[in-house]
């Protein structure tokens, strides 16, 4: 791994603030979890959970999403062959998605990665500002992508593996572009819909997939 610069290294100790203080406070093995895929249109919703240890430094570890594909796929390496990084990941299908709502598809996601991971966290920092039900002491963080450095590597790892699985759905439906839009609502996402259907990978509790596949009196004429 290259040398992180002093400038950096200042970003990334201002990200791992949230860690120095559980440890201070006698929190050993701090989990940052994160998920991606709660508004796509087609496939799963993929969590990670990722405890990093104190002398992981990571050059441009950040939120994912402001990251380029190339960076995020550099991270993902990085991140997941550093010695002593535990991380998990867990996915909800898009079945399941429908069946029981896509919170409760993302918390039963978060819940499958922590799960996963090799040793038992005795913190967790979530993104976002709402928690699963876990028996684990927990925090969730607005934003927190941005603000703790675990919880920014579960997001990378989250992404890269999602967007690897929407590539490898594009392989065998290629009419609806999963690899350029990975399943979101796009324009070029929307027109694919329209002319082909929804796939079984698609979301049917969704709009407008619901209504194209159960169209009132009035809606039938738009489709």
């Amino acid at each position: 791994m290259k040398s992180v610069t002093d400038s950096e290294l200042l970003r990334l100790d201002a990200m791992s603030i949230c860690e120095r203080r559980l440890k201070s406070e006698g929190f050993c093995s701090i989990a940052g979890v994160d998920e991606v895929g709660r508004g796509p249109l087609a496939g799963p919703v993929v969590a990670a959970a990722c405890i990093l240890p104190e002398n992981a430094r990571f050059s441009h570890l950040n939120d994912s999403k402001k990251l380029s594909p190339q960076i995020r796929e550099s991270l993902f390496e990085k991140i997941t062959t550093f010695p002593h990084v535990v991380f998990g990941i867990g996915i909800v299908d898009v079945k399941t998605i429908d069946r029981i709502n896509i919170l409760q598809a993302t918390f039963l996601a978060m819940k499958r990665a922590i799960g996963a991971l090799s040793i038992k966290p005795d913190y967790l920092l979530i993104d976002g500002n709402q928690l699963p039900l876990i028996d684990i002491p927990s925090e969730s963080l607005v934003r927190g992508d941005s603000l703790s450095v675990s919880i920014a590597a579960a997001s990378i790892i989250a992404k890269v593996t999602r967007d690897r699985m929407m590539d490898e759905l594009d392989i065998d439906w290629p009419q609806y572009g999963f690899k350029h839009h990975k399943g979101y609502g796009t324009a070029l996402h929307l027109k694919a819909l329209l002319a082909h259907g929804p796939s079984p990978f698609h979301r049917k509790s969704f709009e407008p997939i619901k209504s194209m596949l159960n169209p009132t009196p009035s809606q039938i004429d738009l489709f």
